[in-house]
């Protein structure tokens, strides 16, 4: 089978097409022919050494497509059942070995690359805006990112939920994706000249005071704005870092900003059993099915073009969801 592999840590450069024997399913778990892949910023961190991985290894932990064989003791799925997943390795790949356990069954009327494009960002989203912080009717948040996979996805969630929504963006037709998920206020951090005084300001006058809760996937180039909306005991969620790494800082800040705070959440801890998995990604897509919840696929590579996935990922060219054909 064919699956991209990284080779050493560095940039998209070390990503290699290979030649893999097909895998076999062990006990537990689904042999599945994939159909699409996701592109994750997670996956960039694993390929660069950020987070410790053994190399080569097959990048990707999130797809979907049709189960074609199973392993000893899976009762509850069959050969032709199409399955997506979260937190699989080697998704990069024809073919994935999935516990059977952490296989999200796809409705009939979700495609196939919707259900590769939903799991890892709408899971995220879905844990964010219900348990991380279970935004309420009334609420005005702010969603750092509007236009990105989570942005977009969390805007809609807690628009759903009743909340009045603030987004950032950096462009126009950035703007324009993230008003039609139905955030009520854009503001173009591309038109700012100090981000760190002038965001702030911005959003206070918006949300007439400070913000319960404040979404930021960007990391080093919004953090100190972030902290600095937030109402006294608000909440600053800091699920990511595509502009690069928070630098250390006081804890005393907390205290002079009015008792706030701070959580660096991870998906991993919100889907520990496969009841809790299995009960939020349901939510999903029974969200996508009446129409309530769409997810924007932005860009779709072949297989052979990941590295230019992660190129316009990490240059951050895209919106929404970018996934990899495969099958």
């Amino acid at each position: 089978m064919h699956a991209i592999q990284a080779m050493r840590a560095g940039g998209p450069d070390v990503l290699e097409l290979v030649d893999l024997p097909e895998p076999t399913p062990g006990p537990g778990e689904v042999l599945v022919r994939a159909a699409a892949a996701g592109v994750n910023f997670i996956d960039t961190y694993r390929r660069a050494g950020v987070y410790p991985m053994p190399f080569p290894h097959v990048l990707g932990s999130e797809g979907a497509g049709t189960i074609v064989a199973v392993g000893d003791g899976v009762t509850d799925l069959a050969v032709s059942d199409t399955i997506a997943w979260a937190d699989c390795p080697d998704s990069y790949a024809e073919f994935v070995r999935v516990k059977a356990d952490r296989a999200l069954r796809v409705p009939a009327g979700v495609d196939l690359e919707v259900a590769a494009a939903l799991p890892l960002q709408g899971l995220t989203a879905h844990y964010m805006a219900t348990s991380t912080y279970s935004v309420q009717a009334g609420d005005t948040i702010l969603v750092h990112a509007g236009a990105g996979g989570v942005g977009l996805l969390l805007t809609q969630l807690a628009v759903a939920r009743g909340a009045r929504v603030i987004t950032t963006v950096s462009t126009e037709a950035k703007e324009q994706l993230s008003r039609a998920a139905g955030a009520s206020e854009v503001i173009r951090y591309d038109l700012l000249t100090d981000l760190t005084a002038e965001l702030p300001a911005l959003v206070r006058e918006l949300a007439g005071g400070g913000l319960p809760v404040v979404y930021d996937g960007v990391g080093r180039s919004t953090f100190d704005a972030s902290l600095a909306c937030l109402r006294p005991r608000g909440l600053m969620v800091l699920f990511g870092a595509s502009s690069g790494p928070v630098p250390p800082f006081d804890l005393q800040r907390l205290n002079a900003g009015g008792s706030l705070y701070i959580t660096r959440p991870t998906l991993a801890h919100y889907i520990v059993t496969s009841e809790e998995l299995r009960g939020r990604a349901d939510e999903l897509f029974a969200a996508v099915l009446d129409g309530t919840l769409d997810v924007r696929i932005g860009q779709r590579f072949p297989l052979a073009e990941a590295r230019a996935a992660h190129e316009a990922l990490e240059g951050r060219a895209t919106t929404g969801k970018v996934i990899l054909e495969i099958n």
